[in-house]
């Protein structure tokens, strides 16, 4: 018994993308620059306020695509993040989630919906990849950059007070 003339009578639906656009080096590599440069830049900011300041941003990431192509499911997503963001007000992790949330959205953009700038259509692939990049960041609890600059360690104090 075969299966085959299955097939052509129900064949298997599959997701096509909206555009096929080519990724090159630069739209992977640019927004790992931009993002070390953000990490560098938060760094300097102290806590709280390096934790508040990042949830607004995240918080407005969320309308960010709200004319992106999708339609009314546009709305959805600021509906469903905006509790993680409001849980962001006590976390770094929780920020770390909502920007993992907001890659996810920039992929479905990328592949289905309209780039997040018009005029650079790999946009949202660069928005995919800043956005995971600093996730990790937020993730392992946003620790400062520098912080091996401002307090040294106490064997390294210890020896210099003895010279």
């Amino acid at each position: 018994m075969s299966f085959l003339p299955l097939v052509d009578i129900a064949p298997v639906p599959t997701l096509k993308t909206m555009h096929d656009i080519p990724i090159h080096t630069i739209d992977l590599v640019s927004p790992l620059v931009a993002a070390v440069g953000f990490v560098c830049l938060m760094s300097l900011v102290k806590e709280p306020a390096r934790r508040n300041v990042n949830v607004i941003l995240v918080a407005g990431a969320c309308s960010a695509y709200l004319s992106g192509g999708f339609g009314p499911w546009e709305l959805a997503y600021p509906l469903i993040a905006s509790p993680i963001v409001y849980l962001g007000l006590r976390s770094h992790r929780y920020i770390g989630i909502g920007w993992l949330m907001h890659a996810c959205w920039d992929a479905l953009h990328h592949l289905y919906g309209n780039p997040i700038w018009p005029f650079m259509l790999t946009s949202s692939f660069g928005c995919l990849v800043f956005d995971s990049a600093i996730a990790v960041w937020f993730l392992a609890g946003a620790p400062s950059m520098f912080a091996w600059v401002r307090t040294p360690p106490t064997e390294q104090v210890a020896a210099h007070r003895a010279r």
